[in-house]
């Protein structure tokens, strides 16, 4: 790698990279030899000269490298790295059993640092895979990625479609747009299957790449406890807890989302699980449907957004966890049961454990956790990236 820029770490700089953390922070850096262009692959090398690997250079944040190969023996990426990494995370995927299956043809391939990849998401849809990059590094791959794509699923890909517009840095690439990469819409509406229940997908224009993928085993666990029961579902943007709870044989099934485009995907989806006359959405938000509803109900999801996205808004979260909670609770008929969650990545379990306590004490109910829920199996955390842990949920049954 002659003409590749070296960041050369600070003496005693180099252990979490020995451990293979794949963050670099712009505080290790002793000094660097070129001049790295953002997203730019780059050789990293510990005070000594010895190679630790190599990763995108970002130069506007604390993160400074992400890592994408550790070790001496590490090269800047090529083709085949790129469909050795998508291929090693796709064989994963089957043996997770959720490619090639009748009933599920939705999952997410690439999970970032989880499959050796920091800043790059990429969900499948069926045919159709969506690329998110979130890193100027990944955004600048994009080609090599599809291309990598195309390589390991051959003529299963009809389209790639990166939606990097709304989570590339924006002040390093001011003009991204959303697209195709490879294939086009197919002009049709886009519906999924997963565990056997169908979803309208908008990959396109909708939130995240278009669907929430990390709720899978939670939604199917909340089927279980649906029958019979009345369920309130919000945050909920298309419903996938709500399709859930009306095709286990929920008595009814509210849905709230502040959204209106959340709520006419909900309501598409409701029709497509054929419960819909047990359905009703509303177009609110959250906590001032709680204030201004009073009907209790047996079951209720509460899935907000990230509260908190940097440390320095943690403590405003875990208030607002606590208030959220606390709303929740209020509206549970006695033996109720609560589904609670934070997708928070800076809020560690315990301090959410601790928010919904806070809130139970306040309210004045007993309650026993049932679960301690999180993401699924497609969604890896690197044993060496613990940060990668994000979903964190509960759920409890409330006197």
């Amino acid at each position: 790698m002659p003409n590749a820029t070296t960041i050369v770490l600070k003496n005693g700089k180099d252990h979490s990279l020995r451990r293979r953390h794949p963050w670099v922070f712009s505080g290790a850096i002793a000094r660097v030899l070129g001049e790295p262009q953002e997203g730019e692959p780059v050789r990293v090398e510990a005070h000594n000269g010895e190679l630790l690997g190599v990763g995108h250079f970002s130069g506007g944040g604390s993160i400074a490298v992400r890592m994408l190969d550790f070790g001496p023996a590490a090269e800047l990426p090529t083709a085949a790295f790129w469909e050795d990494k998508l291929g090693n995370a796709y064989r994963l995927r089957q043996r997770l059993g959720l490619t090639g299956t009748a009933d599920t043809n939705v999952y997410r391939l690439i999970h970032a640092e989880g499959d050796g990849l920091p800043g790059l998401v990429i969900d499948v849809y069926g045919d159709t895979a969506v690329v998110q990059a979130h890193s100027v590094g990944m955004y600048r791959a994009r080609p090599e990625i599809a291309a990598g794509l195309r390589a390991v699923y051959g003529e299963q890909l009809r389209a790639i479609f990166d939606k990097s517009a709304e989570t590339v840095p924006g002040n390093a690439v001011p003009d991204a747009q959303n697209g195709y990469l490879y294939g086009e819409s197919s002009g049709t509406e886009h519906v999924v299957l997963e565990n056997g229940h169908r979803f309208a997908v908008d990959w396109e224009t909708g939130q995240k790449t278009g669907f929430f993928i990390d709720q899978r085993d939670n939604r199917d666990l909340l089927a279980r406890y649906s029958p019979g029961r009345k369920v309130l579902n919000t945050f909920c943007y298309t419903g996938g807890f709500s399709v859930y709870a009306l095709k286990a044989g929920a008595e009814l099934v509210h849905s709230v989302d502040s959204s209106k485009k959340a709520i006419a995907l909900t309501e598409r989806n409701a029709e497509l699980s054929e419960h819909a006359d047990r359905h009703a959405a509303y177009p609110d938000d959250v906590l001032g449907f709680l204030k201004n509803h009073s009907a209790q109900y047996d079951l209720l999801v509460l899935d907000p957004p990230a509260f908190a996205k940097h440390m320095g808004a943690r403590h405003a979260a875990l208030m607002g966890y606590k208030r959220l909670n606390m709303a929740g609770i209020a509206h549970l008929a006695p033996g109720g049961l609560l589904f609670t969650f934070s997708c928070s990545q800076v809020v560690s379990p315990e301090l959410f454990e601790g928010a919904v306590l806070a809130a139970a004490i306040e309210a004045g109910r007993p309650a026993r956790i049932l679960h301690r829920l999180t993401q699924p199996a497609d969604h890896p955390v690197s044993l060496f990236h613990p940060e990668g842990a994000y979903l964190k949920g509960l759920v409890l049954a409330v006197e």
